[in-house]
């Protein structure tokens, strides 16, 4: 990897760890607190989705480093969750997985980069403060998968987003009137349906996305190019 862009930060990079694996969280921080401890300081740890959005929210931590699967949502239910309240966080990815699509998905969520598991202490003190400065970090062959995702061109692989696939065809027209700023009386007329349905739908996407408020689901559906 190379040398961080820019000067090292006047002060260190706060960093929250969000990973279920208490030992690994341990290993990390221990990892980060001896080698850089001038560039890096680990202010918080949470090891599932409800603890990391309050530890987050407390915390107001620089970057996270963002672990993928959890037990109850992982990281992009992380990122869905803190990221309309918490804008200026930086959430790095951290896993073990290596998989197109747990890449794809997790930096369409709004990851700035994602490394693995397999990186060293001083590569991972590097792309934390890298990440900070604004640099998109990943692990060599994974920004492959993501440009090809991206790519606007023909062949270019489909971007794989599991929380948006789970959603039916006429849930994501909903989602996109409701983001773009239409009532519910609106969106019936449009769709040929009742308003009742259009209530349904929304309940049903709500707690599908894990999101607790309109303000919530057009950020969403703004996230992934729906509107």
């Amino acid at each position: 990897m190379t040398e961080p862009a820019g000067a090292a930060p006047d002060e260190p990079v706060t960093v929250v760890l969000v990973d279920d694996h208490a030992l690994f969280r341990r290993g990390v921080r221990a990892e980060l607190e001896s080698l850089a401890r001038r560039t890096v300081s680990v202010v918080g740890e949470a090891g599932s989705v409800d603890e990391a959005v309050a530890v987050i929210g407390h915390r107001k931590p620089d970057v996270v480093l963002l672990d993928v699967h959890m037990p109850d949502g992982g990281g992009a239910a992380v990122l869905t969750r803190t990221r309309p309240d918490h804008p200026d966080v930086v959430f790095l990815a951290l896993s073990v997985s290596d998989a197109a699509e747990d890449v794809i998905s997790v930096i369409r969520a709004g990851a700035r980069g994602y490394v693995t598991k397999t990186i060293s202490g001083r590569e991972l003190a590097d792309a934390v403060v890298r990440v900070r400065a604004g640099d998109a970090v990943f692990s060599p062959r994974l920004a492959g998968f993501v440009l090809d995702a991206f790519a606007d061109r023909p062949g270019a692989t489909g971007v794989v987003d599991p929380e948006l696939d789970q959603l039916t065809r006429r849930e994501r027209d909903v989602l996109r009137l409701l983001a773009r700023g239409w009532s519910y009386k609106e969106i019936a007329a449009e769709l040929v349906i009742s308003v009742k349905t259009v209530e349904t739908h929304v309940s049903s996407v709500l707690r599908k996305t894990q999101s607790s408020n309109r303000h919530e689901l057009s950020r969403w559906a703004t996230d992934r190019r729906l509107v």
